[in-house]
């Protein structure tokens, strides 16, 4: 099995050849790394303005029947919620600042790891997480397997209690719960 490499030029005829089929975790990671590396193709969607009343800059810089790629921009405080990607596996790059990426644990402390611009990790669908920027300018990029069309929104109450709604891809993922 090849890892996918990103050729020069614009990143949809780069995408384009790519293996018709999912990506694993392996392969969607080689291809974050490989956009990171090639800051000419997403440099230009970069942006802190966020939504009206605040939120993420995102951009959906690819999408075909196998792969979608995101670039994400975070201010410090910017929190996903805590979701999971339903069928989908997928990969992060921090290509400037650091986000925090957090793990439930249900009756215990959650675990927390810090991802400083420069370092990636991905993850299957069975995957649990929330994300939040935790420096000024912070930028990642995201690809999904197969691509996202549904994702699990989380709430956690104060006694353990875990709740999921299912939510669509395009909607901008934030925390439901009273944290």
């Amino acid at each position: 099995m090849s890892t996918p490499t990103v050729r020069e030029g614009a990143l949809c005829a780069s995408l384009a050849d790519l293996p018709a089929r999912a990506l694993d975790r392996r392969e969607l990671l080689a291809l974050v790394e490989d956009l990171a590396a090639r800051p000419e193709l997403w440099r230009h969607h970069v942006g802190f303005e966020g939504a009206e009343g605040g939120g993420r800059h995102y951009v959906c810089l690819h999408r075909d029947a196998y792969v979608d790629v995101w670039l994400l921009c975070w201010r410090p405080g910017d929190d996903t919620g805590w979701h999971d990607h339903d069928v989908s596996s997928g990969a992060v790059r921090v290509v400037a600042g650091e986000l925090k990426e957090s793990n439930p644990r249900i009756g215990g402390a959650h675990l927390e790891t810090k991802v400083v611009a420069g370092e990636a990790f991905s993850f299957g669908p069975d995957h649990i997480h929330r994300l939040t920027g935790e420096a000024e300018g912070s930028v990642s990029i995201h690809a999904y397997s197969p691509p996202l069309w549904r994702l699990g929104q989380y709430s956690i109450t104060e006694d353990g209690v875990m709740r999921r709604l299912s939510v669509g891809y395009a909607d901008e993922l934030r925390p439901v719960d009273p944290a």
